[in-house]
């Protein structure tokens, strides 16, 4: 259902005013809410007529084998100028490219191909790098530096794998592994080349059979293709426009190299907040998105999990990735348990005004506040299992009154406080009187139900353990 005329008048609003005090040649963004596309908005030229064009010799993007449409550099005429980004223009994501590097490397290790804690060295025996794992890598808490030797790799010509890895140094390591948050592309392009050893297939293929294909995401793209707005420099003190070249990563690919568009990276953000199990398991997800590393330790405001970065406001966690690369700006950030997300891009290099962030932040939360998420509807339940019903209402621990329920349409226990204070703890069976917490301060702990002959008598939770009766058994 598309947001309502009030909200999408102050989502408008908010893009018109970004892209103004910005000053970005264009600016496009879009909301995903349950899976759906519920707004988008464009704004700008993304290629303003009177800005010179490089010609593709120009750009630094190479002529690979024809690999359809997904992986085709921009050899066409053109996108016209003066196009207002739509939907389906496609901009580069930058370090958002990190979130699907993360994703591959779960989905291995959840079919038992590889373990987290491995040292990066099993699958590149050559890293000078002792003590680095791939837990560490994914966090940006393996003390490497935060880019390869060389020049700025964003701003030139990527190598191969074996050139990029015959360059490392152990000088490469600013901190010992786990002792601190530092930031690491690096990093990521290690991931890359871990994976592409591990499978024997490129980090490129991986990605569109595993995750582009699944998810349906077929505009996201190793190259531009058109449409795409071309990403300039804007020049500080006469707006001027110049535009940066495209290269290709190289080995630096899995750390930043994808385009997207915002229809496509939208499915992205509904995955995010939504996982399809047969691409990643939704725990997997989950547990990408928990905390590995706080990044400002003084606020407590920002964080990285696995692959993805966390930011509080208010009483609200968001998850996702900003990108950059030359030329361009990128943001995805979920909400996910309103399973609301957004996609913004710039194609210019830097954003005065508070910056593409600061406008995601605005538009989620516009969305989020201005059109909650309606409860579900109560229904009428069937009748729980005797042995289940045996277990439900009143219990106490230490003075202190609980709630079970039963929940016919999950299969689970719910028990809660009351007064309701946290989040209820929900148990999903296990086996004959064991169930197993999935939420809430006892996430993964036990529930055994005692008894006394066929009676039940208490609930042993961890071992805290619920009786019937007020005070605690002797």
């Amino acid at each position: 259902m598309p947001l309502s005329p009030d909200t999408a008048r102050r989502v408008d609003g908010a893009i018109a005013r970004a892209q103004a005090a910005g000053r970005v040649p264009a600016l496009a963004a879009a909301v995903v809410r349950a899976g759906e596309r519920v707004h988008f908005a464009g704004v700008g030229d993304a290629t303003p007529p009177d800005a010179g064009h490089l010609t593709p010799s120009d750009t630094g993007d190479p002529t690979p084998p024809d690999t359809g449409d997904a992986g085709r550099p921009d050899t066409g005429p053109g996108t016209p100028p003066g196009r207002r980004p739509a939907a389906d223009t496609r901009f580069r994501i930058g370090s958002i490219t990190k979130t699907m590097t993360a994703a591959l490397v779960l989905a291995l290790r959840d079919e038992g191909r590889l373990a987290l804690d491995d040292p990066l060295r099993r699958y590149l025996p050559d890293a000078p790098f002792a003590g680095v794992t791939l837990r560490h890598l994914l966090g940006h808490v393996s003390g490497l530096q935060r880019e390869p030797d060389g020049e700025w790799w964003e701003r030139s010509a990527g190598v191969d794998v074996e050139r990029f890895l015959a360059a490392l140094t152990p000088e490469k390591v600013a901190y010992p592994p786990y002792r601190s948050y530092h930031y690491s592309n690096l990093g990521y392009g290690l991931l890359g080349a871990a994976l592409a050893r591990l499978t024997g297939q490129p980090w490129w293929d991986l990605v569109t059979a595993r995750l582009l294909d699944p998810l349906g995401m077929t505009r996201t793209s190793y190259h531009p293709v058109e449409p795409f707005a071309r990403g300039y420099v804007v020049h500080p003190w006469h707006g001027t426009l110049h535009e940066e070249p495209r290269h290709d990563a190289g080995a630096m690919a899995p750390a930043g190299q994808l385009w997207s568009t915002a229809d496509d990276l939208l499915r992205w953000a509904a995955f995010l907040a939504d996982p399809l199990p047969s691409v990643l398991a939704p725990a997997t997800v989950a547990e990408m998105c928990a905390p590995v590393v706080i990044s400002d330790p003084e606020s407590w405001t920002a964080g990285h999990g696995l692959g993805v970065q966390l930011w509080r406001r208010g009483e609200r966690v968001y998850v996702g990735h900003t990108g950059s690369m030359p030329g361009y700006l990128a943001v995805l950030a979920v909400h996910r348990p309103t399973r609301t997300g957004v996609v913004s891009f710039a194609n210019a290099y830097t954003m005065p005004g508070g910056g593409l962030f600061a406008l995601a932040m605005e538009v989620l939360e516009t969305v989020i506040d201005g059109e909650p998420t309606p409860p579900r509807p109560w229904l009428p339940a069937t009748e729980p299992p005797a042995d289940v019903a045996a277990l439900t209402g009143r219990w106490w621990w230490m003075g202190i009154e609980f709630q079970v329920s039963w929940d016919a349409e999950s299969g689970e226990l719910v028990m809660a406080a009351v007064p309701a204070r946290g989040e209820p703890w929900r148990f999903t069976p296990e086996g004959s009187d064991r169930w197993r917490c999935r939420s809430g301060t006892n996430d993964g702990e036990v529930l055994l139900v005692r008894r006394e002959g066929a009676a039940v008598v208490a609930l042993d939770v961890a071992t805290f353990v619920f009786s019937r009766d007020e005070w605690p058994p002797r």
